[in-house]
């Protein structure tokens, strides 16, 4: 059978309390001709194509996937809120009054029953909508939200429209819309923050406050959800689980929206990053989903499969003789990577100076290395690291957006203990020297990467450059030992992987995930 894609014009809704529809077309639309278009209209004189020319009211229309939706929106105007009318304003439905859920349901049943196999054969075409939720607490969160975006593209094309939203920062109030800051603050005062992370573990604690945010910010959560109308959900924050889930519980629609979370920590992680109603919860180590069965997840609902890292990571096929030329290095000296994250925090001035001095063989008065320094967003040190005078090659690099060509012209790396730099430079095979560590959700990376063979931990900026020194001259061996253990733990597919079972898990649904968003009535008003 021939099928057409319909697209609706615009029109002017109207619903009184009988329940009579009316739809009024601009004159000029020209109704096409399609086997899933149909009208009911009072009017005999020329048919329904023709009584839409005149503008003539339709008393009801039915397009199977399509109808159902305009219609709860009449439904939900019963009771007008100002979060849900943005969103009704957006899809362009304007005039309307209250309505009947309960007569509406029994009304429509047995259209509905009748319309299944078109909503399927629709269902199948439409390009579903994917909301990734995360914040801004750190940059691992948004660069593991893009990474699965690029991976949707390059697996799937234009068959997922993704979304990475702050949905706190857009539609709640404090707390949850300055959490940015608040992190910031906190992770700058280290012992606050172990305290906060610690304190908030107890299950009882954290689900006591979450679930009471949850009722205050109900309406606003439902609005931002409503906004992107997604098929799936997918949390890559710890906080991104309970109060989605519980609106979507509230609303009816767990059954219908495919919600997974994606853990970004390494090894050791906050509590709230499990939820027994997620759909399914990716972990990028064993570690991870042991403690995520122990807190009460079903093992077929956890999967292993790596910490998501950007498709540049993972595919690309530069070679480093080449990324060299390309970056204007040294071709023939070893290169060292010192990190001072996005904002270029950390020892980094003391290090780089050490280095500038190790890395320099006095007695053939001539380098033995070279230094690669990225600050991030921190100006200052940037400008005062190019203001030195070194005797070794030295690159100072403000916030880099081609941090794998830079990792892979590089032989060895020095960085605090971030899992997603880990994973980067796991993927490129350079031994990792760390520096640094947040408390609570990095503290067990240094035993990860030590313990695997792939790197050392030393916070002596001098013990640092001591180290890459004997990598860059006596000690080859352990460097080219220490970069095929990092190649061995890293795991370049895993972004591939989550996307794909994601996929998986939305075609399980079935028809389920195609039904419109609007079909059950907001749960705003039980609050």
């Amino acid at each position: 059978m021939r099928r057409e894609r319909i697209e609706l014009p615009s029109c002017h809704l109207s619903v009184n309390e009988s329940l009579s529809f009316q739809f009024s077309f601009s004159p000029e639309y020209r109704i096409p001709s399609s086997p899933f278009l149909h009208f009911w209209s009072p009017d005999p004189r020329g048919g329904a194509a023709g009584a839409a020319r005149r503008g003539i009211p339709y008393r009801f229309i039915y397009i199977p996937g399509l109808c159902v939706f305009i219609i709860d929106m009449v439904m939900k105007a019963a009771s007008p809120r100002q979060s849900i009318n943005k969103v009704l304003a957006r899809v362009g439905v304007q005039g309307f009054v209250g309505s009947s859920q309960k007569r509406l349901k029994y009304a429509m049943q047995e259209e509905e029953e009748a319309g299944d196999m078109e909503m399927e054969q629709m269902g199948a075409e439409r390009t579903k909508n994917v909301l990734i939720l995360m914040s801004d607490t750190g940059g691992g969160h948004r660069a593991s939200a893009e990474a699965i975006r690029d991976a949707f593209w390059l697996e799937y094309g234009d068959a997922y429209r993704v979304f990475i939203k702050d949905v706190w920062k857009e539609y709640t109030g404090w707390p949850l819309n300055n959490m940015e800051s608040q992190y910031k603050f906190m992770i700058k005062h280290v012992q606050l923050w172990r305290v906060a992370f610690h304190g908030t573990s107890p299950k009882w604690i954290h689900s006591s406050y979450l679930a009471a945010v949850a009722s205050f910010y109900a309406k606003q959560v439902e609005a931002g959800l409503m906004e992107y109308k997604p098929h799936i959900i997918i949390s890559v924050h710890p906080l991104m689980q309970h109060i989605p889930l519980l609106v979507l519980k509230w609303q009816g629609l767990q059954k219908k929206v495919t919600f997974v979370t994606v853990i970004t920590d390494l090894t050791t992680c906050h509590r709230t990053w499990f939820h027994p109603m997620v759909n399914r919860l990716y972990c990028p180590s064993e570690e991870v989903a042991k403690r995520a069965l122990l807190d009460g997840l079903e093992e077929s609902r956890v999967r292993v499969f790596g910490l998501p890292i950007r498709p540049s990571f993972c595919r690309a096929t530069f070679s480093k003789d080449d990324l060299r030329i390309e970056l204007e290095m040294d071709t023939e000296l070893p290169a060292v990577l010192l990190m001072g994250g996005g904002e270029g925090m950390g020892p980094v001035k003391k290090t780089a100076e050490a280095l500038g001095e190790s890395l320099f063989d006095k007695e053939k008065n001539k380098p033995i290395g070279q230094l690669i320094i990225v600050c991030g967003r921190n100006e200052a040190l940037a400008t005062s690291l190019r203001n030195l005078e070194w005797k070794i090659p030295v690159k100072v690099r403000g916030f880099e957006k081609q941090m794998q060509k830079w990792m892979g012209a590089c032989d060895c790396i020095i960085t605090k203990a971030g899992p997603g730099t880990i994973a980067e430079a796991l993927i490129r095979g350079l031994p990792i020297i760390l520096n640094d560590y947040i408390p609570g959700q990095e503290k067990g990376n240094i035993p990860y990467v030590v313990d695997n063979g792939a790197g050392m931990f030393t916070r002596s900026p001098s013990k640092t450059a001591e180290i890459v020194a004997g990598w860059f001259s006596t000690k080859k061996n352990e460097l080219k030992r220490m970069s095929e253990n990092a190649k061995k733990i890293a795991q370049p597919e895993a972004v591939f992987d989550i996307v794909r079972d994601i996929h998986e898990l939305a075609c399980q649904k079935g028809t389920l995930s195609t039904i419109p968003y609007m079909l059950t009535s907001s749960f705003s008003g039980l609050i």
